[in-house]
């Protein structure tokens, strides 16, 4: 039986919102958001109970504003799920993004329908698509869930 994946058009940015990140004071797992609307991002260990909250003002490229980063970015904090792969690096927002590149590497038949623009799958490095890294991008997945 075949495995099938159709892309549902999703962008990076529909996993920004909610990042995954190693907490700077106990290294464990914290959480990262951001709520572009109140102009807020905060990041909170459960382990720790560290808590960080920012106003999303920032300079990129030298132009001062609002800008809608990821989530990790206001606190340049290291992202969660990140793993090296070759001269790469193999990396997810949160759970949800992890499993949407989890079903896209896994799938043996891929279908891109109605494509509205660059996806997130388009916009992807090489490596990500290739089938001969299949199964050692899955086994990264893997150590990614159950870390």
């Amino acid at each position: 039986m075949t495995n099938r994946f159709t892309d549902q058009n999703k962008r990076l940015t529909d996993f920004q919102t909610t990042v995954w990140v190693e907490c700077p004071s106990c290294t464990k797992k914290a959480i990262a958001k951001v709520d572009y609307e109140t102009a807020k991002a905060i990041l909170f260990c459960e382990s720790c109970g560290y808590n960080k909250q920012k106003n999303t003002e920032s300079t990129v490229f030298g132009v001062k504003g609002n800008w809608n980063l990821d989530a990790h970015s206001y606190f340049d904090a290291e992202l969660w799920l990140k793993h090296p792969f070759k001269n790469e690096v193999f990396f997810a927002f949160n759970g949800e993004h992890l499993e949407y590149l989890e079903q896209y590497i896994a799938a043996d038949l891929r279908e891109h329908k109605e494509r509205t623009g660059f996806t997130l799958l388009e916009k992807l490095p090489k490596f990500y698509h290739e089938a001969k890294n299949r199964k050692a991008l899955l086994a990264i997945i893997q150590k990614l869930k159950k870390k």
